[in-house]
């Protein structure tokens, strides 16, 4: 009788499949490197786009996130015929990318702040269709912060309120300029302009060229609405008059889009909707009584405590406007 040699059952853990594991140990110069390559290809959408903003050739953007997959142990993006996209990894690697480099930002703007001078890269966010509001006057505050620090390079975004607040509260943002709708005690607020939303119909709107003077907030409601969404002033009014919302914009133009499409309602900025009314392509909807107003905010984070530059550009925003 022959006895077979049998091996011992496998423990649980060779059982388990592995994975590949991150060799990252203590961050070098390099890491930061090939972590701000990573943060631009995913901002300008792929290897090849973010070629002329790095000044490097692609081959040398696509080895750079190869070397940092390595690094970390993980694929952070997928590229080929479909297009770049992150995975569900990448984007998490991303967003603790742009908390990691506001840190450093933060850090270096600290040891000047020490040797008492301003340097290094501010980091300032707008809500959208700032710019042709004539109350605005960010663009004085731009020249009045750069006569004082002219070593201060300025990186301008637009984006969301709420983008903008999470970003001042986790560094990645200095400073905000934002409608007021509500108030954390992490951020420091102080009042720059007004702003004048309207009511709009687009001209293949029954309402457009009607009788308008029989409106009301409760007559709106038969009508279908496009609103913000997301926590705003336009959000807290649409619930308020309880609009039908039934189209949803993320940003301004979305708004004037889904105005001009014939079949909503919107409220746009009084100064971003005049040039599409002087052209025929909407039109205001009973303004002396559908109306709202809303007070611009400036946005700073109470702690840690901002660095000089971010400070010197909200005082440069609160004095532009004080004029």
């Amino acid at each position: 009788m022959q006895v077979k040699n049998t091996p011992p059952p496998p423990s649980p853990a060779a059982e388990r499949p592995t994975k590949n594991r991150a060799i990252l140990g203590q961050l070098s110069d390099m890491d930061l490197r090939l972590l701000q390559v990573f943060k631009t290809v995913v901002e300008c959408g792929g290897m090849s786009a973010a070629e002329l903003e790095l000044n490097i050739g692609t081959s040398t953007v696509s080895r750079h996130v190869k070397d940092l997959e390595t690094r970390l142990g993980l694929v952070l993006c997928r590229r080929g015929r479909a297009g770049f996209a992150l995975t569900q990894e990448g984007q998490r690697v991303y967003d603790e990318t742009l908390r990691l480099l506001a840190a450093v930002d933060g850090f270096r703007s600290s040891v000047d702040d020490i040797h008492h001078r301003m340097g290094g890269q501010l980091e300032l966010a707008l809500f959208d269709k700032t710019a042709s509001n004539p109350a605005s006057r960010i663009h004085e505050a731009i020249a009045l912060f750069t006569e004082q620090a002219p070593d201060v390079n300025l990186v301008l975004r637009v984006a969301s309120i709420n983008t903008i607040e999470r970003g001042i509260m986790d560094g990645s943002l200095q400073v905000g300029v934002i409608p007021a709708h509500r108030s954390s005690p992490s951020l420091m607020y102080a009042d720059l302009f007004n702003e004048k939303m309207l009511l709009y119909c687009g001209a293949r709107h029954p309402l457009f060229g009607a009788e308008h003077s029989g409106l009301d907030w409760d007559s709106l409601r038969r009508w279908h609405f496009a609103g913000l969404g997301y926590h705003s002033p336009n959000m807290e009014l649409s619930h308020q008059a309880r609009l039908s919302r039934r189209a949803t914009g993320f940003d301004q133009e979305a708004i004037a889009t889904l105005i001009l499409s014939g079949r909503f309602l919107g409220f746009l900025p009084d100064h971003y909707a005049e040039p599409f009314e002087r052209q025929g392509l909407m039109q205001a909807v009973q303004p002396d009584a559908l109306h709202y107003e809303c007070q611009f905010v400036s946005l700073l984070r109470r702690s840690p405590q901002p660095g000089r530059a971010a400070q010197l550009f909200h005082d440069c925003l609160v004095k532009a406007h004080a004029s």
